[in-house]
């Protein structure tokens, strides 16, 4: 088991900026990837960013490059999500999730109870 505790979310204007932080705790060794997402309202959740194994693997959604960096800290069993230039429609409850690859994607298996992110215009 893997248990994933998120941090760092808030209100924020327009153009400002948040940093994420998700600790995680447990069988940290047994998933090699760690992912952002996030949830709006009436929306699906769709992925952010990614990162696998010891961070030189990326990945960012369109909707956020430029703008946001995920990185991971092994030693401190912790993945974080800078975001810069944030923008109303970035509002949404931010999840960090963990997993490894299976069936020819990566599936997440442990989630975050999610923190709050919301961007006034």
């Amino acid at each position: 088991q893997v248990q994933l505790v998120e941090s760092g979310g808030g209100l924020v204007q327009a153009g400002g900026s948040l940093r994420l932080s998700c600790a995680a705790s447990g069988r940290t060794s047994s998933t090699v990837a760690m992912g952002w997402f996030r949830q709006a309202p009436g929306k699906e959740r769709e992925l952010v960013a990614r990162v696998i194994g010891f961070g030189g693997n990326t990945y960012s959604a369109d909707s956020v490059k430029g703008r946001f960096t995920i990185s991971r800290d092994n030693a401190k069993n912790s993945v974080y999500l800078q975001m810069n230039s944030l923008k109303p429609e970035d509002t949404a409850v931010y999840y960090c999730a963990a997993g490894n690859w299976r069936g020819g994607q990566y599936e997440y298996y442990y989630w975050g109870q999610g923190t709050q992110v919301t961007v006034s215009s």
